[in-house]
């Protein structure tokens, strides 16, 4: 007869588990989050509803929305739960960032940034803007979380390293996310009609940036194919899904490159003439990428750039019978006005 007890066992199972999940591999964690960010109109939506097998058409995105899918690993396995957010709006809502990243959901919360291939001027900038924010959030709840389980952030600091083997080249060029990052490039249809030279500096400079943040980099579009490469990587973020090793770095094909496996010397330099290098005053590789990325698309000017703060105004959102009715009542509320100025005018003038 065993001598341990019933209570002993299910302790011993449970530290058992909890050791396995800490190692990486996506080996049973109940419970993930994946919060897409990104371009405005990226397709983030279609994104989350073809892993989700959802046959329904994507709709705008306000501001911050929710949904969650259930996936079992295997036969007779408990689902697992995966919660997804979106933030609409571009770069726009950035002030949303912070609600669905907590330290209570940070250990299992990923980041999925897609842009725009078929918008190249607002391409780093949206990359900047949103990876910035997001990062400097996180930072802090992990500083945060230092305070009360320092154990717990310190792992996190460690686990960022893993997708990178030890003895990689690079270790000591780049400087991870702080939590599991992937970077799609929606619009792949539109992206492949582009001048070769065109389409040669944005995928060398998306493939630095995925590999400074160690982060996952692919390419996507409407087609059949590179849907379900998707959602093979997203099912690895939300479900523990066991990811892909496969690798394609030809610019004239769709990028698909796992965290990991590029690395400086295979990306090669930016694509400007070494003599000129120095002239960009660059404090960083990552500045010294963005100079030369934005020689060749430059920013459009931030009036442009900047979205529309009121949904009303949206054109997007447009209907002619509710715009009509907002109009009338604005006039109504402009009259209201200046009918209780004149009324207290009057009021004081009589006094």
């Amino acid at each position: 007869m065993p001598s341990e007890t019933l209570w002993e066992i299910a302790k011993a199972e449970v530290e058992k588990r909890g050791s396995m999940g800490n190692e990486g591999d996506g080996v049973e964690i109940g419970e993930r989050s994946v919060f897409f960010i990104g371009s405005k109109n990226g397709g983030k939506t279609t994104i989350i509803l073809r892993c989700l097998d959802r046959d329904e058409p994507p709709k705008p995105t306000l501001a911050l929305e929710y949904t969650y899918g259930r996936r079992a690993k295997g036969h007779n396995t408990p689902k697992h739960i995966a919660h997804f957010w979106e933030l609409g709006g571009g770069t726009s809502l950035l002030d949303l960032i912070t609600i669905p990243i907590t330290s209570d959901t940070l250990r299992t919360f990923s980041v999925v940034l897609v842009l725009d291939l078929s918008k190249p001027n607002d391409l780093w900038p949206t990359m900047e803007n949103l990876l910035q924010v997001t990062k400097s959030h996180i930072d802090k709840v992990i500083m945060k979380l230092g305070k009360t389980n320092s154990k717990a952030a310190s792992e996190m600091r460690q686990k960022i390293w893993s997708n990178l083997q030890k003895d990689h080249p690079d270790r000591e060029l780049i400087d991870p996310f702080p939590i599991p990052l992937v970077i799609i490039g929606s619009k792949y249809d539109i992206f492949q009609d582009f001048d070769s030279e065109k389409r040669k500096i944005i995928c060398k400079t998306l493939r630095f940036v995925a590999h400074y943040y160690g982060a996952s980099l692919t390419f996507t579009s409407k087609s059949e194919a590179l849907l379900l490469k998707i959602r093979g990587v997203i099912n690895q973020l939300a479900f523990g899904i066991d990811k892909s090793k496969s690798i394609c770095v030809d610019q004239n094909k769709p990028l698909f490159i796992t965290a990991g496996l590029d690395s400086l010397s295979q990306i090669g330099s930016p694509s400007v003439p070494d003599n000129d290098i120095g002239k960009l005053n660059a404090r960083s590789p990552m500045e010294l990428w963005k100079k030369v990325y934005e020689k060749f698309f430059p920013p459009k000017s931030i009036h442009t750039l900047k979205d529309i703060k009121d949904p009303a105004r949206d054109p997007q959102y447009a209907e002619s019978e509710v715009d009509e009715m907002r109009i009338q009542k604005d006039q109504e509320l402009e009259q209201y006005k200046r009918n209780s100025s004149k009324s207290w005018k009057q009021i004081e003038f009589d006094s």
